[in-house]
Formats: C-alpha cells, sequence, structure tokens
C-alpha cells in the first residue's frame, strides 16, 4: 500500500494532459499491475487468496480516489 500511494504522490500532471477516461485506465492499469505482483505472494485456502486478492483490489482503488479528484480539478482548472 505504502508503494502504491508513493506512486500516486509522485505524479506530476503534463502538458498537454490525458483526458480522464485515460487516467482511470492508466490507474485501473496500476491496480491491476499491483494485484497481479502481490497475488503470487499470497498464501492460504484458494478462497482465503481470493479473499485476501479482493481486499487489496479495493484498498488499492480507495487509495486511486483522491488522486482522481485531484486530477479531475486539474483538468477543470485549464
Amino acid at each position: 500500500m505504502k508503494e502504491f500511494n508513493v506512486l500516486l504522490n509522485q505524479q506530476v500532471f503534463t502538458d498537454p494532459p490525458i483526458a480522464e477516461e485515460a487516467m482511470v485506465t492508466v490507474l485501473d492499469d496500476w491496480v491491476n499491475f499491483y494485484v497481479n505482483y502481490y497475488r503470487q505472494q499470497v498464501v492460504g485456502e484458494e478462497p482465503e487468496q481470493d479473499r485476501a486478492v479482493q481486499e487489496l483490489r479495493q484498498q488499492l482503488r480507495t487509495l486511486c480516489a483522491p488522486f482522481l479528484d485531484k486530477y479531475k480539478a486539474f483538468l477543470k482548472s485549464l
């Protein structure tokens, strides 16, 4: 979680900006990348693994929400 939050915090909004929909795609790709990486490290029975991966996915998406809000505000300021 900490690494993902660092990734979000170090993003610099570029000019020209990308569309909001494209940023959502980027964020989804990052979430999928992290989930796929950490899925290999999850131990336990399959239902427990699935639950842990779903929790991770939800936590990462929760971290994305404030970043996306900040990006939307950036786009509106242009």
